[in-house]
Parts: C-alpha cells; structure tokens; sequence
C-alpha cells in the first residue's frame, strides 16, 4: 500500500453499531468524574477484603470469570493510591481475579471509524503476552491477563529495585501496560496507566502517550539488562493516523513480530475491560494469526465460537451489556451437563449469522462442547463478526486508506456562503 494512494469510497457495513458505542463512551468520559472519588473507595475497600481472604492458591488456568470491572481512577484519593501499590502483593486467586480486571482490551475493528485521521493512532501490536507491568517497593512484577505471575525481577522502573538512587523513592508505583516478546526479551509498552503513584485513567491516550516517550526513557527503562535491571523495556511506536502513519504502521521494519495494528481514539481514557475506543486490525500481511486456529494449529472448515450459558439458557457473548446470540433448550442444557456460566464452544453452520445494529437476528450454531477450563472468557461480538468477515469478506486495509483519503477531500472542499 503506497502512503498517498486514492482508494475507491469505502462503503460502511450495517453490522455494527460500533460508532454509535463510540460516541456513547466519549460522552460518559465526560460524566465519570463526578463519582471517581467514591469508586476509589469501593476499590480500595474491595482490595482489603480480598487481602483479608484464605482462601487456597489455584492453578490460574482454572479462572471461569472475570470479576465485575473496578476502575482505579481519582488519583487525588489516598484509598486509590493505597488500593494500586497494594495489588501488587496480592496472593493466590485473589490477586488473578485483581488483575484480570484491570486491562483495557480493545474491540475488533468491524467497521471504519468516523475522523480516522484526526482522532486515532495506530501502532502495530508486537506479538507476545498482553501483561501489565508493576513495580513498587523495590521489585517489578508483571501479570497476564489471568492475573498469573509472568515475571519477577528488578527493573529501572520507579520503585522497581532495591537500588537507593536508581528508581525513586520505596513507595513510589507505576503501571504500564505492555507486551512481552519472547524472542527478544523486551517488555514493549503501549500505555501508560500510573507512574511515580500519578493515576492516568481519567488522561486522555494523547496525553498517555506524551507522557510514556518522554517519563519512560528518563528511567533508563529503556536501557540493556544489566543486575538491576533484568529486562529491557521499549515503547511501541505510534503515529496519527493518517495515509503516512498506517502506512508506517502497516509496512514499517520493526524490531519485533507484528501482530496486527492496534487504533486508539486520542481522546479515550483507560477503561477497563473492553471497549470501542481502542480497536485491533489484522490481515496476512500484518499478523500470523488472522483466523482463528485449533489445538493443532489449523484453521478449521467452520468458524468457532465461545459463548457463555446464562440462567434463562440464553447463550451470550463477554460484551458489558452481553449480546444475545441464540438461546439452549432446557432438556439440552441438562442433557449436556451445561450450567449457568459455563463457556461453551460452538461451530457456525451453513446458515451462518445476520447480524444488524449489533444485534444477532439470525445465528446457525452447532454445538461441540464445553470450553477447554483454560479459557477465562467468551468470545465478543466484535471478535465473532471479525472472525465471521475475515473468512468471507474482510475489511481491508485499502478500506482504511479509502476513508482516510475521503475525510481528506472533505478537509479541502472550500466552503460555501449561503446568500439571502
């Protein structure tokens, strides 16, 4: 794809309502803070009672639920300050069900985002273990999405080894949210969610982002492993969004395997759990992975899916609010030894799905059974419906170009005055 080229008009898909879910999260950006100092406090209390628990450790593979998302805004809230440096030294299940909780996942691009050129980033995704990275009192500790310990070690990060000089002072904290790369041994960086015990929830991903270039390197983060300093930590680079940044983004020579291409809406906080306002993209070109494989690591003839069973036998999808995709017959459920909460793994059939305003008006499943335990949550619309186009009629990254080179001819109509 050359950086300048003009693309045929890029006609929007009806399947989706992921642009009116756009506009509804950037306007309830806006009314969050009012309560952000009492939600400080639920979390806080929340940690507390988790560290009181004793409940035995368990094999991390064996998380069926995430727990309901806690925010950790209202950095201003010595409870809030106290409730993150404290997570670090959580235990067991406790500690897993925390963190499981805390990143914020993107949706599936399924259709173009409106002002893709003013208000997004784009960044290639390194491919590795989606992990956030903690240090505080002396130590760094990084956790996957199950909230399992990833690693364990001495880092330049604020707070991150016991080296007086090195990384602040002791009870200093930060959180980053990263990507391990396993052939290089680095922690790539894409967002920034609290440094030096300053919480960035309620900052914008403009604001994040200037601020990880220019903290992160000041730290010597970013400098080769040495005793104190185990791994090495970069920042992924990122760009607007425009013909030049997704080209860079899209073709550039990286120190890393790309796994796709992540979008941020410049004006998005860090909102846990899934959400619209940041988006991942894939194709051949860009990632291994586009279609999703089985244990053998094959694309299989039908597409799959995982669903979780709720009381009344409807089958739903990890959405906040789930989607509804179809609905189990009670003799079925009992007969399959299914219960409420189960995640459960279907095939899509010839019928295929019909989806409108991202709702499911028509779904041809078959079911192949219960979920392996190691799966922690169900699938998402966005991943269904991604999944569901890349196998049929995928969007593109000429899709891309040709919106961004509409939103530019816009920018340069001359305006008109309407006379009397």
């Amino acid at each position: 794809m050359a950086p300048h080229d003009l693309r045929r008009p890029f006609k929007r898909r009806p399947i989706s309502d992921q642009q009116k879910r756009r506009d509804l999260s950037l306007l309830r950006q806006s009314q969050h803070r009012s309560d952000a100092q009492q939600r400080a406090r639920n979390l806080a209390s929340s940690v507390i009672s988790l560290q009181s628990s004793s409940s035995p450790d368990v094999d991390p593979e064996t998380l069926s639920e995430p727990m309901p998302d806690v925010d950790t805004a209202g950095h201003e809230s010595e409870a809030s300050s106290f409730s993150i440096r404290q997570a670090s030294s959580l235990r067991g299940p406790e500690a897993r069900k925390w963190f499981a909780s805390q990143l914020m996942l993107p949706e599936w691009m399924i259709d173009v985002p409106e002002n893709l050129s003013r208000d997004w980033y784009v960044l290639a995704r390194p491919a590795g273990k989606r992990c956030f990275v903690v240090s505080t009192d002396g130590v760094t500790v990084s956790r996957l999405r199950n909230g399992s310990v990833l690693h364990h070690f001495p880092s330049a990060l604020p707070g991150g080894a016991r080296k007086k000089g090195v990384s602040g002072p002791a009870q200093s904290y930060s959180i980053l949210d990263c990507i391990f790369h396993e052939a290089d041994q680095t922690y790539y960086v894409i967002d920034m969610v609290c440094w030096r015990g300053y919480s960035l929830y309620e900052c914008t991903a403009e604001f994040r982002f200037f601020w990880l270039q220019s903290k992160l390197d000041e730290t010597g983060a970013c400098d080769p492993p040495s005793f104190y300093h185990k791994f090495r930590f970069s920042v992924v680079p990122f760009y607007n969004c425009d013909q030049s940044g997704l080209h860079s983004a899209y073709t550039g020579s990286l120190p890393y395997v790309k796994d796709g291409l992540l979008f941020y809406n410049k004006h998005a906080h860090y909102h846990t759990g899934n959400t619209p306002l940041v988006l991942i993209w894939k194709d051949e070109r860009c990632s291994q992975y586009v279609i999703d494989t089985d244990n053998n690591g094959q694309v299989p003839s039908q597409q799959h899916i995982v669903l979780e069973l709720q009381d009344d036998g409807k089958i739903v999808t990890s959405d906040d609010p789930p989607v509804v995709v179809n609905c189990l017959n009670a003799d079925f459920v009992k007969q399959s030894g299914l219960s409420p909460g189960s995640l459960v793994r279907f095939a899509i059939g010839d019928g295929g799905l019909n989806c409108v305003d991202g709702k499911f008006e028509k779904a041809d499943l078959q079911y192949i059974s219960v979920s392996n335990r190691a799966r922690a949550f169900a699938d998402s619309y966005s991943k269904i419906m991604f999944q569901y186009m890349a196998r049929r009629s995928p969007l593109k990254v000429e899709d891309l170009a040709s919106m961004i080179s509409q939103e530019n001819q816009q920018d340069k109509l001359p305006e008109v005055e309407m006379s009397d």
